[in-house]
């Protein structure tokens, strides 16, 4: 009988070695990532855990930074931190809004998850440019006309608000047409444009109307600044004229650039 050909021999061979190594390798392809997806979801179920039902990231300490007039006790009463929460469940917008109704010196509050159980709150406190003598305390006034805080103690270095107007005139019309508190803002604009020298000695700035708000300085002098316009102009205007004048009591710098001064 005659003998097998070649290609007789070569399907046989094929038939015998089994499926196509594509096949082979598609299924073990599969189990890897039939394997990953179980391990994926142990990994998760423990990470689950770890964050709702541990209790190595429960909330057990609260620290304060950046608090300066106020102190840390007083911030951690009114942040109202839940001790023993977990970390994760913990509301940081609704401390924010707790600290921002019970302390309005605060300015901005960041609360922060510091990993694994405790909570920061970074705090900026708003700083007085300016207070109100009322009632014998003072009122601070931030620089963006905020009235925060009642102090019994004026804090040094900041000079007060003063009211020039009167029950008539046009005092009293500039108070009626723009309200004391944009007249305030006024005056809280023309603060933080003063420089730095004439800030410290800034006693008081008076305001009369709306373009018309003057500096009272600690050794008696006066300066007419006008409106809050063309505030950092006005400050080297200022600078440039005190030097020019060392004697002179008073200044004019309502109109830049037409400076005056006067007295001896």
């Amino acid at each position: 009988m005659a003998g097998s050909t070649t290609a007789e021999r070569g399907e046989r061979k094929r038939e015998s070695s089994g499926p196509p190594p594509v096949r082979r390798f598609g299924r073990r392809r599969l189990r890897r990532i039939i394997a990953s997806a179980v391990v994926l979801v142990f990994l998760g179920s423990g990470a689950f855990w770890l964050l709702y039902g541990s209790d190595l990231v429960r909330v057990e300490r609260v620290s304060v930074s950046g608090a300066g007039v106020l102190t840390p006790a007083q911030v951690r009463e009114a942040a109202d931190v839940p001790l023993g929460e977990q970390l994760i469940s913990v509301g940081t917008e609704e401390i924010e809004a707790r600290l921002a109704k019970a302390l309005p010196r605060i300015d901005t509050v960041d609360v922060v998850r510091s990993w694994p159980d405790e909570i920061t709150l970074e705090v900026t406190e708003r700083t007085p440019v300016l207070l109100v003598h009322k009632g014998g305390k003072f009122i601070e006034v931030d620089d963006e006309g905020v009235r925060f805080a009642t102090v019994s103690k004026a804090p040094e270095g900041v000079p007060e608000l003063k009211w020039e107007a009167s029950g008539t005139g046009s005092a009293a019309a500039s108070l009626r047409r723009f309200g004391e508190d944009r007249l305030t803002r006024e005056a809280v604009r023309v603060a933080g444009a003063l420089p730095d020298s004439v800030a410290r000695a800034t006693r008081s700035v008076k305001v009369r109307s709306y373009d018309a708000i003057s500096l009272e300085l600690a050794d008696g002098r006066t300066v007419d600044w006008g409106s809050g316009e063309k505030g950092a102009e006005k400050g080297r205007t200022l600078t440039a004229l005190m030097k020019a004048e060392p004697r002179a009591r008073h200044f004019d710098v309502s109109v830049p650039t037409a400076p005056a001064s006067s007295g001896s």
